[in-house]
């Protein structure tokens, strides 16, 4: 985990940072998306994405972690039971930051930090892989067998022409004398 910004944070404090993310990720838990600005969408991303991973592996000691930052036990029976459901077949990135216009008032950037719905294409990608690893292994012997037979009708010639250059200078030895 990288190491925490020095300088001021979103709030006047580490602890009142912690408390603000801790309600954006339980909001998040429960809406499925929620508009907030650009620094606290990307400060929410990394604590949001490791309590989905904790509530994948959805043991007991994992329910108790996040409890630690989700103290609304039916946001997290949300996560355990649906939210982890949904992200089982994805390996990480499960939220979404999108830019949209300034803030009305402070002309702050703002974001809308979303859930990822959407399944995975995974599976029909690694199929596509297998099958063009299969062509090209049914077709890597057939150009071997040509690429070795025409490696070998080259050595054959030269060793033709090796043959052949004795005899001819020693047929012209014979003429010279």
């Amino acid at each position: 985990m990288p190491t925490p910004k020095k300088g001021p944070r979103l709030a006047s404090s580490p602890a009142h940072e912690r408390l603000m993310l801790a309600n954006m990720a339980t909001s998040l838990f429960q809406n499925g998306q929620i508009t907030t600005t650009l620094p606290k969408a990307r400060r929410l991303r990394p604590l949001a994405e490791r309590l989905i991973t904790f509530a994948k592996r959805g043991d007991l000691h994992s329910r108790r972690r996040v409890m630690r930052v989700i103290r609304n036990k039916s946001v997290v029976h949300i996560l355990f039971t649906q939210i982890a459901e949904q992200m089982e077949q994805r390996e990480g990135g499960y939220t979404r930051i999108v830019k949209i216009a300034p803030r009305v008032g402070d002309n702050a950037p703002a974001a809308i930090i979303e859930l990822v719905t959407e399944p995975v294409a995974k599976k029909a990608v690694v199929k596509e892989a297998e099958a063009a690893t299969k062509v090209v292994e049914e077709e890597a012997p057939a150009v071997e067998t040509e690429a070795a037979e025409a490696a070998e009708a080259p050595v054959e010639e030269t060793a033709a022409a090796e043959a052949e250059a004795p005899a001819e200078e020693a047929a012209e030895a014979e003429k010279a004398e």
